[in-house]
């Protein structure tokens, strides 16, 4: 079973829009992840989400069976950059992890099968919300 995920009411309601907004040919599936997600989520006050994967978040997974560990940024779609690795929100992976807190281990599906991964840290020291 895969763990529930929590977001913040802004996030959520940000989320949402943005899938709206962005809903293209290209990401559909991705978009239509994200919503089911969304759609089973939890909302919590921004105090309890210290360790939880969102916006903005730096995270540190590991892929449980190759035992290599990848540290990213999850960002907004026009800030993603895989270079500096900032991932967009609507990249599969990031689908996969978003609202999703530390020690969670969550599936990824790749065209070449699925990917068990661990998340091993998540930093929200430069999550910044008005």
């Amino acid at each position: 079973m895969k763990p529930i995920p929590t977001f913040c009411k802004a996030d959520y309601q940000f989320l949402r829009e943005l899938i709206l907004k962005n809903k293209n040919e290209t990401n559909t599936k991705e978009a239509n992840q994200l919503s089911q997600e969304l759609d089973r989520a939890v909302i919590s006050k921004e105090s309890d989400l210290n360790s939880v994967i969102r916006i903005h978040s730096f995270v540190t997974i590991e892929d449980v069976k190759a035992g290599k560990q990848m540290k990213i940024q999850i960002v907004l779609p026009s800030e993603a950059d895989i270079k500096q690795s900032k991932i967009s929100i609507l990249a599969p992976l990031s689908v996969a992890i978003i609202g999703f807190k530390e020690n969670d281990q969550v599936d990824w599906e790749l065209p070449a099968g699925i990917k068990t991964l661990k998340i091993v840290a998540v930093d929200n020291t430069e999550v910044h919300h008005s």
